[in-house]
């Protein structure tokens, strides 16, 4: 009854803005070229779904591939340069350094170094470029936020560094670990959709494909359709992810 009620104001709220959407295409004639109504939307996503389903698991699939390719190589750079203040100041510049770099500038290099045939490649590394930041920082701000207290108490015990390790900065570090995965997983999506635009081949066949075909034909509702349906990946992936934070944390 509780979530019901909190579910309740957003829904309120999403129909509204969608009756005052609606009222204004039909009664200002908007061309649906130009912004069509939501019911046509509608209308072009049943049309089109199949397509855009098939696009939506390719899109999805890169973005899970990406963003495990940077949770793998984020946290094990994490873990290596909490261990040495030194390495820490050389590695953090250049990840903010990638961070802040537009993916769009350093796409068509990707896309030449993988291949103009393996263009899900560049995908895959320009997304996992994209999620890498938030995971490394994350991991890396988790494992330096141990409470000195039990550091001092690990000491006091003779704790190897493997034990300090694994029996208190990884258990510290969890919950950062976790909020930067959530994190890179909303910028996963974001990367694959624009590494498929810059690669314009249409060799991965994902949703940004998909918008890109029905804005060259003038389709706008089915550009909405396809927009909602990557709207919805990010939201299934993010929930993913916090289904399995919950679960760990609970742990």
């Amino acid at each position: 009854m509780r979530r019901l009620v909190d579910l309740a104001p957003p829904l309120f709220l999403a129909v509204l803005l969608l009756a005052v959407w609606e009222a204004a295409c039909r009664l200002l004639a908007l061309p649906s070229y130009f912004l069509p109504p939501p019911t046509a939307v509608a209308a072009a996503l049943v049309e089109a779904g199949p397509r855009l389903a098939a696009s939506a698991w390719v899109t999805f699939v890169m973005a899970v591939q990406a963003l495990v390719l940077a949770g793998l190589i984020g946290g094990a750079l994490a873990l290596a340069v909490s261990l040495n203040a030194a390495a820490e100041r050389a590695v953090r510049p250049l990840a903010v350094a990638l961070q802040v770099t537009p993916v769009v500038a350093v796409a068509p290099l990707v896309l030449i170094w993988a291949g103009l045939d393996h263009a899900d490649r560049a995908v895959v590394a320009l997304a996992a470029l994209v999620a890498f930041f938030p995971l490394f920082s994350g991991m890396l701000t988790g494992l330096k936020s141990a409470d000195p207290d039990l550091e001092r108490l690990f000491d006091l015990y003779g704790a190897g560094p493997l034990q300090r390790l694994w029996r208190l900065r990884l258990p510290s570090a969890l919950p950062f670990a976790l909020e930067g995965l959530r994190v890179a997983a909303g910028l996963a999506v974001i990367g694959a959709v624009v590494a498929e635009f810059v690669s314009g081949s249409g060799a991965t066949q994902g949703l940004a494909w998909r918008l890109l075909e029905a804005g060259n034909r003038l389709r706008t509702a089915e550009m909405l359709a396809g927009v909602l349906c990557l709207t919805l990946l990010g939201l299934i992936l993010n929930a993913a992810v916090a289904l399995t934070a919950r679960f760990l944390l609970r742990r």
